[in-house]
């Protein structure tokens, strides 16, 4: 009910089509204007398998951001933080559509020329031809490349441009009207330190264990779904702010193999230490080595659905198991509903089903 509220309150004319909340259809308001939306969810509610159909205005308008949109599809936790997302960025391409047809004086063109030579050309990853919008790159001092966007309006100097980073956590700018690029060139690159950690972390994940999803995660993702064994794993969801705490973790795989890691969770709890890595930390809570990169291929652990015979359906890969040890078959959770629905032994009870296991019948 909470993220029911939360969404009528940003979006007031975006609707429910269904009772499972897998259907919104209505608009969005920005600027005073509304803009017809619908949402698909599949049945498991993840937002990264959703799919968003909208009018053809809206769809010219946002044509330029639809990367930062998938971003932030795979990156919010809820739809309520997606259409706060999405609303923010429609009030940008709106701003900047509208500065398309505002003539610029010629000395925002000097003051813009200006700025990029006094923060180096070597800084600049592209320039559009109308010079409205300016991507730059930076370097972190782990070596990690980054990239901003700036979306400048016709007031530039005076106001300062919209920028789009690939970011955990918000991003917002601190500008006067005596400030210059080089001013948010060296904002975004304090932000790159202060995020150090968190991507330090994420990276020791990366390149020590295999990761499940996402299959290539950008810079803002926050969760790694990281396997264990044969069809089990953890669901990580890592505090940008706070890398060195323990995350919050949601086991994936059949009742006998998931529940003696939950038990050492819950009792190793508080061995937590922040003084070392978070993988490090998740091995001896957990008293496992999870399985190595150096030594393992992904196809010794990672079976193949056992309804559509595909590992990855849309983006998402196997995360339902049958509880028998003698099978522990993997299934996608949209095959494994659609499946169980068309069973006539099957039943449901609110938004869980219950069936036969299509490969062992228990």
């Amino acid at each position: 009910m909470a993220g029911a509220r939360g969404l009528s309150r940003h979006c007031p004319l975006l609707l429910p089509q269904d009772r499972h909340g897998t259907a919104y259809e209505g608009f969005v308001t920005a600027q005073g204007r509304d803009f017809h939306i619908r949402i698909l969810l599949p049945v498991d509610l993840q937002l990264k398998n959703a799919r968003i159909e909208c009018s053809w205005r809206l769809k010219r308008i946002l044509h330029g951001y639809r990367h930062i949109l998938k971003q932030r599809l795979h990156s919010c936790p809820d739809l309520v933080s997606f259409m706060v997302e999405l609303k923010t960025v429609l009030e940008i391409a709106l701003k900047n559509t509208q500065d398309l047809h505002v003539p610029r004086p010629p000395e925002y063109y000097s003051c813009l020329v200006r700025d990029l030579e006094i923060l180096g050309w070597n800084k600049v990853a592209y320039v559009d031809t109308g010079l409205t919008t300016v991507r730059l790159k930076a370097e972190d001092s782990c070596g990690r490349q980054h990239l901003i966007t700036l979306k400048l309006n016709a007031k530039y100097p005076t106001e300062p441009p919209d920028c789009l980073v690939d970011f955990p956590v918000p991003f917002a700018v601190s500008w006067m009207p005596q400030n210059s690029l080089i001013d948010i060139y060296n904002q975004f690159l304090a932000a790159l330190e202060s995020l150090k950690e968190f991507w330090d972390a994420l990276d020791e994940i990366d390149g020590k264990t295999w990761v499940l999803e996402p299959e290539n995660p950008t810079r803002s993702a926050t969760t790694r779904r990281i396997a264990i064994g044969n069809n089990v794993s953890v669901n990580i969801e890592v505090d940008p702010r706070h890398p060195n705490m323990l995350p919050e973790c949601y086991f994936l795989g059949a009742d006998h193999a998931v529940n003696p890691l939950r038990a050492k969770l819950n009792n190793n709890m508080h061995l937590w230490d922040p003084e070392i890595s978070l993988l490090q930390n998740l091995r001896e809570l957990l008293e496992i080595d999870f399985p190595s990169r150096a030594v393992l291929e992904k196809s010794d652990f990672a079976k193949d659905c056992g309804i559509c015979y595909a590992y990855r359906l849309d983006g998402s890969t196997p995360d339902q198991v049958c509880d028998d040890p003698r099978c522990g078959q993997p299934f996608h959770q949209a095959c494994l509903y659609e499946w169980l629905q068309g069973l006539p032994t099957s039943r449901q009870s609110f938004n869980v089903i219950f069936g036969e296991c299509p490969y062992c019948n228990k």
